[in-house]
């Protein structure tokens, strides 16, 4: 098994783990956060249960340096963006907000990548 083969099942895995930690933190959380950081969880939940269904989308294109880019990227949103709200969210310090925005950068480049992988790479180049 491969890099790029292992990225749609820890896609499917963290989407299963977002729907987990949104349970956790509407039932569990309810009386230890604030409205905030209610706020920031949910927000968090939410983004890594979208991005990984992304990651599941990855397995559609055929492989390529698109679709392994378009996988890490949102990897790498899930870790930083996800990550840093859940930080917020369990009263970690307020430079974890200067994260968030990486991984919403990440996240935007992995949906790039992944319309490229799509398309497919040479087809794509042809439209510039």
């Amino acid at each position: 098994m491969t890099i790029d083969t292992m990225i749609p099942p820890i896609g499917a895995l963290l989407a299963g783990l977002a729907v987990l930690a949104g349970a956790f933190g509407a039932h569990a959380l309810r009386d230890a956060l604030t409205p905030e950081q209610s706020g920031w969880w949910e927000t968090a939940s939410r983004y890594q249960l979208a991005h990984g269904i992304a990651l599941v989308l990855c397995a559609i294109p055929p492989a390529g340096r698109a679709r392994t880019v378009a996988g890490f990227a949102f990897l790498v949103g899930i870790v930083a963006f996800c990550g840093a709200l859940y930080g917020l969210a369990a009263g970690g310090p307020r430079w974890l907000g200067m994260v968030a925005p990486i991984g919403g950068a990440a996240m935007m480049v992995g949906w790039a990548a992944l319309a490229v992988a799509l398309v497919g790479g040479r087809r794509f180049r042809s439209w510039l």
